[in-house]
């Protein structure tokens, strides 16, 4: 007998100092071995964060602020875009129609082209819903099988599960799938529904602006006055210094800048304006690039703990972008190079 009891001591010892508590995703009750904060339901699969502290949902004033700035943004870049479109034609197409006929209605239709593009792959991209997680039941056991919350976590703003990969946006107030970044001048998430259509529109715009600069610099060297050098027209350019030489020239372009028309002044605008834009975004196309190649997200990028990698590689470029199968097949040693396994990303926990 007492070394029955003395087993019994030791058994509810034992259970006592193991931790009960539930799971959010099913409601069953769980027993720990050790004390977690972080832990994962054998059931259901879903991930439980006990001392992640519980959000207030933003004031009425932080979201209305937030509304407003990327209505701002959207309002400044399609005006931008539109001031382009029309103000180049205004002042580059009496030019381009002065040379022919033909170049000029070959150059209308490549401008309509770009426009085209540009400004659906824009609305595409901001007016398009950047990816919303699917209604899913929680919560109970009868209604949770097994395994329907794999590696999910709970979203302390939408109060419900949220998938792998999906991450919270307070601007738009909803979690987004493949959650890249919040773009206020899209006024919109950048995510797994619209994802592609951002990079188009990064693509569009780059290539509007290489070909906006290169037909301003076309337009401005047929419009430009003509410069005068007073002092090089006397002693002639080989008795002058390089450094003279420059001011002169750097003196008679501003000198010749105030006798431009207005067509003329819309010209140098119009450059400056789109190379600086065009370097901007060939840098963030860059990035964007990068992380598709990566198999990554900029959000999970800069949040590496919880970060999650796929394989990396040329195929998932050929994937992000709808390449045909037969791609993948002709080009095997493309879609395959660099392909690596990150098994690091599988430790969700």
């Amino acid at each position: 007998m007492h070394h029955v009891g003395h087993c019994e001591e030791q058994c509810v010892a034992s259970i006592l100092e193991n931790h009960e508590t539930t799971c959010w995703g099913c409601g069953l009750h769980l027993l720990l071995e050790t004390y977690s904060s972080i832990f994962k339901c054998g059931w259901c699969g879903a991930i439980t964060h006990r001392n992640k502290a519980l959000r207030k949902p933003d004031s009425a004033c932080f979201s209305h602020w937030r509304l407003v700035r990327d209505r701002f943004f959207v309002t400044i870049l399609l005006f931008f875009i539109l001031f382009v479109i029309c103000a180049g034609v205004w002042a580059v197409y009496p030019i381009v129609f002065s040379v022919s006929y033909f170049c000029g209605i070959f150059h209308c239709t490549l401008t309509a082209i770009l426009s085209i593009s540009t400004i659906s792959s824009f609305c595409m991209a901001a007016f398009r819903s950047a990816g919303a997680p699917t209604n899913i039941l929680w919560g109970s056991y009868p209604s949770v099988a097994k395994g329907d919350l794999e590696n999910y976590t709970f979203c302390t703003y939408c109060a419900k599960p949220k998938p792998p990969r999906a991450h919270h946006c307070r601007s738009c107030r909803m979690c987004v799938l493949d959650m890249d970044h919040h773009c206020p001048f899209i006024g919109n998430c950048v995510g797994a529904a619209n994802h592609r259509f951002f990079v188009a529109f990064l693509i569009s715009v780059i290539i509007s602006c290489i070909y906006v600069v290169l037909m301003m610099l076309y337009a401005g060297f047929h419009t430009w006055p003509p410069l005068e050098l007073r002092t090089l027209g006397s002693t002639g350019f080989h008795t002058v210094s390089g450094t003279r030489l420059a001011k002169e020239i750097v003196a008679a372009l501003a000198s010749s800048a105030l006798l431009l028309s207005a067509r003329g002044l819309v010209l140098i605008y119009l450059a400056f304006a789109c190379l600086t834009v065009g370097i901007g975004l060939s840098v963030l196309l860059c990035q964007q690039l990068y992380y598709i190649f990566e198999g990554n997200t900029y959000i999970n990028h800069i949040n590496s703990q919880n970060g999650w990698r796929g394989e990396k590689g040329f195929q998932n470029l050929l994937r992000f972008f709808g390449c045909p199968y037969l791609v993948f097949k002709v080009l095997p040693g493309l879609a395959n190079a660099g392909k690596s396994q990150d098994t690091s990303g599988s430790k969700l926990l």
